[in-house]
């Protein structure tokens, strides 16, 4: 067994029996090529090097080889490699990703140059409707060319999309690896939520208690940040609300953050909401202490604070989205009567579906979650929160 096939799918089945012809230009960034071979096959996906001769200045086709299974194509030979892997055939692949790419590689595609193997299989690609992307990485002041903008242009209106490039200091650099896997799922993945708008508000709420303190929960953000990871690699337009929470957000992921719970009411009254799915799994406040001016003094034998019921956050949502698909999150000490005051919170503001746990799972990387619809029928289900992610999406995109 090769050792590309020892990793194959081991972080996950998104790729799965996907075939992807990696385009290899002479850009620096080359190197990378390495790594991203083989997280896109940890991912289930079989990689397919092809190189430019000025690439294999920078990196050896022999270790493409090692990281893919695969010879690398450095040249076109009798066999038509390029009409084998991405013309009009029933076994074609699923997506060219050229990466990374040059300047001089963008504006030979946009023109129809063929004088590379990479650029003669983006000619076919394009000539056949194979799924194009290109990751550019090369000097600021050749990406700020008005030459190359309008040949990046003439590419997307071919259809190629672009991974666009990170600007530091003067350089427009290749994404990391990681966020080129989240873009390539998105691109030939499930896509079933692509064109729909997804809000998800998630994290906790902070409640200050003095000028220091604040009143808040344990929410870790794990399950909202993999809810917003998993619909855009589906497709949808996600934006993500993000309270007090450790739980990093990739930099993909719109996000609007919020503290307390008059932080969230002004981003509802402040934001055009118009969502197709709107998905609460936010432990929000339900009672809020009256502020203390200045700092509490420490070494007090008893303190006393006033609190009093925070206003609902689900109800405004729903008199204000009165056409999108809700969903919320209901959260118990035990599983005790969970499912029949799930219900009730779905019945009195009108939900599509509430999902259901304990305090259990709080922090942790696994949960278990009872789904409720509309009729009052239930589903259990127990895994990782990025499994229960993408189940909760199939769940509710029905």
């Amino acid at each position: 067994m090769h050792p590309a096939d020892e990793i194959r799918g081991i972080k996950s089945k998104k790729l799965s029996k996907k075939k992807i012809v990696l385009g290899v230009t002479g850009s620096i960034a080359a190197i990378e090529s390495i790594k991203l071979s083989r997280e896109l096959i940890r991912h289930g996906a079989d990689v397919y090097p092809v190189m430019t001769k000025a690439a294999t200045r920078i990196i050896h086709p022999d270790s493409l080889e090692f990281a893919t299974s695969h010879k690398p194509i450095i040249e076109l030979t009798g066999k038509t490699e390029h009409v084998s892997f991405c013309g009009l055939t029933k076994d074609r692949v699923d997506l060219l990703l050229i990466s990374p790419c040059t300047a001089n590689t963008i504006s030979k595609i946009a023109l129809g140059i063929d004088d590379t193997p990479v650029t003669t299989f983006a000619t076919t690609a394009i000539g056949s409707g194979v799924t194009i992307a290109i990751v550019p990485a090369m000097h600021l002041s050749m990406y700020k060319h008005k030459i190359i903008q309008e040949n990046i242009d003439k590419c997307k209106r071919m259809g190629i999309s672009f991974i666009d490039p990170v600007i530091q200091a003067n350089k427009a650099k290749m994404l990391g690896v990681d966020k080129i896997v989240e873009h390539t799922i998105r691109v030939i993945g499930k896509q079933d939520l692509g064109k729909k708008n997804i809000l998800i508000i998630g994290g906790a709420t902070a409640e200050a208690i003095d000028d220091i303190r604040i009143l808040t929960n344990r929410s870790s953000g794990k399950t909202a940040v993999a809810l917003a990871n998993n619909a855009f690699e589906r497709g949808a337009n996600v934006e993500l609300w993000y309270g007090h929470a450790k739980e990093v957000v990739p930099s993909y992921i719109p996000v609007k953050n919020f503290e307390t719970v008059e932080d969230l009411l002004n981003l509802l009254k402040n934001n055009d909401i118009k969502f197709d799915i709107i998905i609460v799994c936010a432990a929000i406040a339900n009672y809020l202490p009256k502020k203390q001016k200045g700092k509490i003094p420490s070494g007090k034998n008893k303190l006393d604070l006033e609190l009093s019921p925070a206003p609902k956050i689900i109800q405004k949502i729903r008199l204000i989205a009165s056409k999108s698909k809700i969903i919320a999150f209901k959260v118990e000490e035990n599983k005790k009567n969970l499912k029949e005051k799930s219900y009730q919170l779905l019945k009195k503001n009108q939900l599509d579906f509430v999902i259901a746990n304990t305090v259990s799972a709080f922090g942790k990387d696994e949960n278990e979650i009872l789904i409720i619809d509309k009729k009052g029928e239930s589903v259990l289900r127990k895994g990782k929160k990025e499994e229960l992610a993408d189940y909760i999406l199939d769940i509710i995109n029905q």
